[in-house]
């Protein structure tokens, strides 16, 4: 049985696998990864946000909410959510969440969904049908530490044209929210496209350097709101193979980019070979970090103990060696279904 995220049908990936952000920095050298378990100097707390698709944010959220150890939500929002026709932007919705947490003195961080690990892919329509978009997404496999999944779709940003929406939706989000949201991130860099379907053109140094190109137009457009990148892995690449970890790491800390990842699994060999330990090793480095405790982490266990992982051993290494100042967590969370502490 496959394990989704969340209703969107964001699933993890552990893969192997064009404007401003092409000249990026020279990459630096690999962290060593054994290494990067061992908690930094100094303590440090994150502090503890709910973690949903906006369209549980009724069912899901609001029942949580209240909670006095809770300081907001991070809600996943699907780029057609946003832009149901060309140019014709909907925010009714942020907008109902934000006021929502806003009057209860929460704070709203969004998603901005262009990547669905299972059907359907909700992209804008005339994305997918207009010629001049050449498809609009790329199919995608979904095999993961938990079994493999249902087939998917990502936004084709190495495309210019896609790209170029993409940019306008994160314009236009700006132009309603900057200020208002406490951060607005980009999901996970990890994706494995199904090269034998695709035909949109892609390759792993046109979706990195497509990527980037994000990352550099969101900073730019949103002045007052963190912005933030999921980063994962990079598909052609294992232990910065490539140096693509190494140089969006030194990208991100350059133009002032937060990053983040979707899932906290200490001392998992694929995670500690590839984001992991440049977390650390750019700890106190980068304006924001954002670490997200998702539906399928709690099924996994730690290898050290053979255990499921505890809430303290999710928080402990999130704050104490990621450096996460913020923690996503699913609503499933067990601790969350439990009398707050007081």
């Amino acid at each position: 049985m496959m394990t989704k995220r969340i209703a969107v049908g964001v699933g993890i990936l552990v893969t192997m696998g064009l404007t401003g952000a092409a000249a990026v920095a020279s990459g630096a050298p690999v962290p060593e990864a054994g290494k990067a378990s061992a908690a930094a100097p100094g303590k440090k707390t994150a502090k503890n946000y709910l973690y949903s698709s906006i369209g549980d944010f009724d069912a899901k959220v609001k029942p949580l909410i209240d909670r006095p150890d809770v300081a907001g939500v991070q809600l996943v929002v699907p780029w057609k959510a946003m832009e149901r026709k060309k140019n014709q932007y909907d925010f009714s919705e942020i907008d109902r969440a934000l006021t929502y947490v806003q009057a209860r003195h929460k704070k709203l961080f969004i998603q901005v969904q262009d990547r669905f690990f299972a059907p359907p892919t909700r992209l804008p329509d005339y994305l997918l049908k207009d010629p001049e978009y050449k498809g609009g997404a790329a199919p995608t496999k979904n095999e993961n530490g938990l079994g493999p999944g249902e087939p998917g779709a990502v936004a084709a940003q190495w495309n210019p044209q896609v790209r170029g929406r993409f940019q306008q939706l994160l314009k236009a989000m700006s132009q309603r929210f900057d200020g208002r949201l406490a951060g607005v991130n980009l999901p996970e860099t990890a994706t494995e496209v199904d090269t034998k379907k695709d035909h949109t053109g892609y390759s792993n140094d046109a979706y990195f350097k497509a990527e980037l190109d994000n990352m550099a137009y969101g900073k730019k457009v949103f002045t007052k709101t963190p912005f933030i990148q999921y980063v994962n892995f990079w598909p052609g690449e294992w232990n910065n193979s490539r140096t693509y970890m190494s140089r969006t790491f030194e990208f991100a800390k350059k133009h002032g980019i937060g990053l983040g990842g979707p899932d906290v699994l200490p001392n998992r060999q694929a995670q500690m070979e590839n984001s992991y330990p440049f977390f650390k090793k750019y700890r106190g480095q980068l304006p924001m970090v954002a670490m997200a405790v998702q539906e399928p982490d709690f099924q996994y266990k730690n290898p050290k103990t053979k255990k499921p992982y505890t809430r303290q051993e999710f928080s402990d290494f999130g704050s104490q060696t990621l450096g996460a100042d913020a923690m996503f967590w699913a609503t499933s969370a067990p601790w969350l279904h439990q009398p707050a502490a007081r």
